[in-house]
């Protein structure tokens, strides 16, 4: 190949590149316009979750909280599940917790593990703002060490809806706990699990890629679970959930 030929098909590779790079942004764009139309339709933020992040922002929180219309799945989820105990891993803000903890019938429980202490007293001070102190409450410390804790507790269980949004690495294992801690009936969803894709890439050497599919592997071989997983696009980008429930 000439020189003139080497620079022209270089130059074919970057426009092409230039091309996806382009159709990727405006579907992305697009995926959030969706998001943005289907929140202010269905599930329009109100003041105490609008501070919520707001206050989360302010503090330097990552924002990796579940968008508003994923709140309101877990919202709507929990509720016609009739859950009065809930068990969330992973708080981060503290925004899907408020989500949950509103579903919550009187006299209902929500337990909150977060790992982050700073993140955890955000939590609180949001959770208190919309007035769910009494029904919410946040515990820190890595969760594998506060989950044999909890267990111990007398009447801690069973927890009727279990939602997983921590670190993937141990999706598996905190799938164990909510199976130790749950009922028959019992619902656990578990949150970004296809990783922009990667979940397929059995060679994959990201930890919580791997962590993710090792998760996948159980919940498929275990028999007191009955599970499916779905992909979603929108502010969050390209992920999924897992949702499943205890049968025995």
């Amino acid at each position: 190949m000439t020189d003139a030929h080497q620079h022209e098909a270089r130059g074919a590779h970057g426009a092409h590149g230039e091309r996806v790079a382009r159709g990727a942004h405006e579907a992305e764009a697009r995926w959030s316009a969706v998001d943005g139309y289907l929140t202010d339709l269905l599930a329009p933020e109100d003041e105490a979750l609008t501070r919520a992040l707001e206050a989360s922002d302010a503090a330097g929180l990552p924002r990796i909280a579940v968008a508003p219309n994923q709140g309101k799945l877990l919202q709507l989820l929990a509720r016609a599940m009739g859950a009065r105990t809930v068990l969330e891993i992973g708080t981060l803000g503290g925004y899907s917790t408020i989500w949950l903890a509103r579903a919550l019938p009187e006299g209902g429980r929500l337990i909150s593990l977060e790992y982050d202490e700073r993140h955890a007293e955000v939590a609180r001070a949001n959770l208190a703002r919309a007035g769910l102190d009494a029904i919410a409450e946040v515990r820190t410390g890595p969760a594998l060490e506060t989950l044999p804790k909890l267990a111990a507790e007398p009447g801690a269980g069973p927890f009727d809806l279990f939602f997983i949004d921590a670190d993937k690495v141990n999706n598996p294992r905190y799938v164990s706990w909510a199976l130790e801690l749950s009922r028959p009936g019992s619902v656990i969803v578990v949150d970004n699990v296809v990783r922009g894709g990667a979940i397929t890439d059995a060679d994959a050497q990201d930890p919580s890629v791997r962590g993710t599919r090792e998760m996948f592997e159980l919940v498929a071989r275990e028999p007191r679970l009955d599970g499916t997983a779905f992909q979603t696009v929108g502010t969050k980008g390209w992920d999924g959930l897992l949702v499943a429930r205890v049968v025995e």
